[in-house]
């Protein structure tokens, strides 16, 4: 019976840290307030410009669906229930 050999590694080192403290909302608004002050917002105009292209974009993309689905109803209407 042959034998084998393994080799053998160094095991990783883990940081032992301090217990987790209880929640504190005061902690938590306070890391909220933070993480606000770094987002970078847009400014009115983009805003404004982005909205006008989101409505235009859901309004053509309404048109285009309407369109499929009456067209599907009269292939139905016609075909399959003898309209």
């Amino acid at each position: 019976m042959a034998v084998q050999k393994y080799k053998t590694t160094a095991v990783a080192q883990r940081t032992v840290t301090s217990p987790k403290k209880g929640f504190s909302i005061t902690g938590f608004l306070g890391g909220i307030g933070s993480e606000l002050k770094k987002v970078v917002w847009l400014s009115r105009r983009e805003v404004v410009y982005l909205t006008v292209v989101v409505i235009i974009v859901a309004g053509v993309a309404g048109l285009v669906l309407g369109g499929v689905d009456r067209g599907f109803g009269q292939l139905v209407r016609n075909f399959f229930l003898g309209g």
